[in-house]
């Protein structure tokens, strides 16, 4: 992340996590939700899940909030399921965002796997 901007480079990763949860609630995506997984997963400190109405709906939150970080100049390490527009993850390294067509994400259900970590309400300053 010392690519950033100036003006994002003092962003704690949960500040990374609301812009990515913000971006979502100004694309309409649903049951947006931030996971604090710091000290519960090695990989990120922070997860973003929500739904999406459609496929399409799925693949556009991912281009939004992939345009939003790259406006920042923070690029996904990884991006996967664009595509298929199914389930999307995007690893932002301190935030990985989940983005799951609404079926696809009762049956994976992250929060349950992760009922230890600390939830976040997105719209919360």
């Amino acid at each position: 992340m010392k690519q950033l901007k100036q003006e994002h480079r003092d962003k704690t990763g949960l500040e990374i996590a609301k812009v990515c949860a913000q971006t979502a609630l100004d694309m309409k995506g649903e049951d947006v939700v931030i996971l604090d997984v710091t000290g519960l997963a090695s990989f990120t400190d922070f997860f973003v899940v929500m739904s999406g109405r459609s496929t399409r709906h799925v693949q556009g939150l991912a281009e939004a909030i992939e345009g939003e970080m790259r406006s920042k100049r923070v690029k996904a390490s990884r991006a996967e399921g664009i595509q298929e527009g199914m389930w999307v993850l995007l690893d932002f390294e301190d935030v990985v965002v989940h983005i799951f067509y609404h079926e696809q994400r009762g049956f994976y259900d992250l929060e349950g796997l992760w009922h230890d970590a600390a939830r976040i309400d997105p719209e919360e300053n």
